[in-house]
C-alpha cells in the first residue's frame, strides 16, 4: 500500500524543503510542484507531487490524528 500525506512547507532550500506534518519536520524534494512557504503538499516517498489547499490538508491532517488515536485506545 502506498501512503502520501500533506505537510507544510516550511522552507525551502533550491529543489529540498522542510516540510512540517503536523509537529513532525522532514526534508522532502519539491522539484515536482511550485511549491511556496506556506503551501501545503502531498508527499510521497520523499517527493511532493501534488499542491495540496490548506483547508483539505487540514481535514486530512486531521483523520489522520484520529486514526492514531484510535490505535492507542486499543492498546
Amino acid at each position: 500500500m502506498c501512503l502520501a500525506v500533506p505537510a507544510e512547507v516550511k522552507s525551502i532550500d533550491g529543489v529540498m524543503a522542510n516540510v512540517d506534518f503536523g509537529g513532525v519536520t522532514r526534508t522532502a524534494n519539491i522539484s515536482l510542484v511550485d511549491a511556496k512557504v506556506g503551501d501545503f503538499v502531498i508527499v510521497h516517498a520523499g517527493y511532493a507531487i501534488q499542491i495540496l489547499d490548506r483547508e483539505e490538508a487540514e481535514k486530512t491532517l486531521e483523520l489522520f490524528r484520529e486514526m492514531l488515536e484510535l490505535g492507542d485506545a486499543g492498546d
